[in-house]
């Protein structure tokens, strides 16, 4: 049966032979067929010469291509595909690392599945699916991942798209036990997961190698966590020997969870406080100290300020008010450290370039007017491999700052 097929207009194929894996419809001339969303439908140019073939959505992303080299999508294609990704990974030591049991095993246009997720949590893999087409294929992803996944420990799998994927799909476990939370280890710091209820798919695993940062970094420092979610970063600093930690979500289960966490791993007399809280507000006031006998030297309290809020930018069309909202945060923390201080920041709005990124903190800094140094650059951890055919996929940007 043939396929349907997307028609590209004359001259819009050369970002496709460039292998970018997005068609926008506005390259598209015609359709040919009536494909539903999440159809696979095949790319061709206007004289007819096949291009590609990927999952077809009613949307300005029209077409996610999963191959440019071959019409064939079937089973043995996905199971080359995971089996690269498995690869991937292994060739890093991600499996066998003992400190470290979580993971992401599919970084989608990263591993050539785009509309595609998978997290490793100590051997409960948990599915995201952001397009129709993938979510369709759940039931034969867990067959081939069960087949590659077993010799390293597979517990169950999680299919965690209720939120990404529109209408009728419910988290839940596909296969498997019921295991609603459970424990994973990241850097030798025991953490709570909770799949039903976590965000994303469950944790913030991109920030993995910034958190070791903070851990090699916070010895001595009041560290503030802002939009700390369950505290990654406040083990971390905890770990490392910060004096003083605390963190700051405006969820409450979050920062429920985070204290589990703090006490699952530091004892209930931590030097820890967790505040369910809007940061901006917080930011904007001269009370961020835990305790006035802490504050009594009249320093700052806090010279170690962590800013790792949600996207804020959702997509171009938002991007401006998004780079407002970043530049206040980035100013008030700027505005409120002490000399010396330092300052981790991050965007992870794929809406905002690094250029963009870099702007704001510029103009954060000039508002504030401190002085202020470029330390590192923070991008996501080596489990969320880019594709050089696909600069978007460097979704997260992040820089640590001195503020002087």
């Amino acid at each position: 049966m043939k396929r349907p097929q997307l028609i590209i207009a004359p001259g819009k194929e050369k970002a496709i032979q460039r292998r970018h894996p997005w068609i926008f419809s506005g390259a598209v001339k015609r359709v040919d067929g009536a494909p539903q969303e999440g159809d696979l439908v095949d790319v061709v140019d206007f004289q007819g010469r096949w291009l590609a073939v990927g999952h077809y959505q009613p949307e300005s992303i029209i077409c996610k291509v999963l191959s440019f080299d071959t019409k064939q999508v079937d089973e043995g294609f996905f199971h080359n595909r995971f089996l690269s990704a498995v690869d991937y990974r292994q060739r890093f030591g991600l499996f066998t690392n003992v400190a470290t049991n979580v993971f992401r095993l599919v970084h989608a246009e990263g591993d050539g599945l785009p509309g595609l997720v998978a997290d490793w949590y100590n051997g409960v893999l948990v599915l995201q699916a952001h397009s129709v087409g993938m979510h369709r294929l759940f039931p034969m992803f867990v067959d081939i991942l069960r087949q590659l996944l077993t010799p390293y420990g597979l517990r169950a799998v999680f299919d965690k798209s209720s939120a990404t994927v529109p209408g009728g799909s419910q988290d839940g476990f596909l296969w498997g036990a019921d295991l609603p939370e459970w424990e994973i280890t990241e850097h030798g710091n025991r953490m709570l997961i909770n799949f039903y209820e976590g965000q994303k798919t469950g944790f913030f695993i991109d920030q993995r190698e910034n958190r070791a940062l903070v851990q090699s970094l916070a010895a001595g420092h009041r560290v503030l966590n802002c939009f700390g979610y369950t505290g990654g970063f406040s083990l971390a600093a905890l770990r490392g020997g910060a004096e003083y930690v605390e963190t700051v979500d405006i969820s409450k289960k979050a920062i429920e969870l985070c204290n589990r966490n703090v006490e699952l791993n530091f004892g209930s007399d931590a030097p820890h406080k967790g505040t369910v809280a809007d940061v901006l507000d917080l930011l904007g006031k001269n009370t961020l100290a835990a305790s006035d006998s802490l504050s009594a030297s009249g320093t700052p309290f806090y010279d170690f300020i962590i800013l790792d809020p949600p996207a804020f930018a959702k997509n171009h069309r938002s991007l401006q008010q998004g780079l407002r909202g970043y530049r206040t945060i980035n100013q008030r923390a700027m505005e409120s450290i002490p000399s010396g201080g330092l300052l981790m920041t991050f965007s992870c709005s794929q809406a905002v370039s690094k250029d963009d990124f870099r702007t704001m903190v510029f103009t954060a800094a000039a508002n504030a007017r401190r002085a202020v140094r470029v330390a590192r650059e923070l991008p996501h951890a080596i489990d969320h491999p880019v594709s050089i055919y696909h600069p978007e996929g460097e979704y997260l940007k992040g820089l640590l700052l001195q503020v002087e």
